[in-house]
């Protein structure tokens, strides 16, 4: 009797997120597991944007790879981006209580600035996780900008990475703002004015009334997704 196929690492793969911008699964391996994002499965209408927000990622973990708690680049071949996992919970169910972890978390971000990366996604809380030690770890790349030369944009868009860091702070540990991080979070830049004012109205009607996205609903360091209202109570993006 012939002797059955041996699963590969692609057969043990479990969905996290299927959607518009392709799929996304964690994958058990003997180096450990690790998240497989492959746009090839996106509509031939969104393909074009799904691999510019992996290629975005890619750009911008390769380098970050010096910065701790942020994932690892491990390959991308222009169609499948793999990077490194964190076994974690998000903010958004570990509800960070410590100054200590806003602390790091500033400092994380400093870090990613001071590599030439911009994260430009960190109001969103599940972003942002909680290590089982404490300390916090960041994901989700996909709109991180990584320029070539860092001008005026670079350094307003570092600030509005840290103001949102220091929203997240305001929000769980509040005693702990100083009075410079409360002017930093009164201090909004003329970009997010005009995003709150114009295009996060398009944002919200696109991502949640057609895609059925919900940004601050997550399940742990896995999430999933399928498009449509049925779906909205999942979580929008994987770890």
């Amino acid at each position: 009797m012939p002797e059955p196929p041996r699963p590969t690492a692609q057969d043990a793969a479990e969905i996290l997120k299927c959607d518009l911008f392709g799929t996304v699964a964690l994958t058990r391996e003997p180096g450990g597991p690790r998240v497989r994002r492959d746009t090839s499965t996106a509509p031939w209408w969104t393909a074009w944007l799904a691999r510019s927000l992996a290629r975005r990622e890619a750009r911008a973990l390769l380098a970050t790879a010096q910065v701790k708690n942020v994932p690892r680049l491990l390959s991308w071949d222009g169609r499948v981006l793999v990077r490194s996992w964190f076994e974690a919970r998000p903010m958004q169910q570990a509800r960070p209580r410590d100054p200590r972890y806003f602390a790091a978390a500033i400092q994380l971000v400093r870090q990613l600035h001071a590599a030439g990366v911009v994260h430009n996604d960190l109001a969103k809380e599940p972003n942002w996780l909680v290590l089982p030690d404490g300390r916090p770890a960041l994901v989700d790349f996909q709109l991180a900008w990584a320029p070539r030369r860092r001008g005026a944009m670079f350094r307003l868009l570092a600030r509005e990475d840290l103001r949102h860091t220091l929203k997240h702070k305001r929000h769980y540990c509040p005693a702990a703002l100083s009075d410079h991080e409360r002017e930093i979070l009164e201090d909004r830049a003329w970009t997010s004015r005009l995003w709150m004012a114009t295009g996060k109205k398009v944002y919200l009607f696109v991502t949640r009334r057609l895609l059925g996205w919900a940004d601050r609903e997550g399940a742990g360091d896995r999430k999933f997704l399928a498009p449509g209202p049925a779906t909205a109570k999942n979580d929008p993006d994987a770890r």
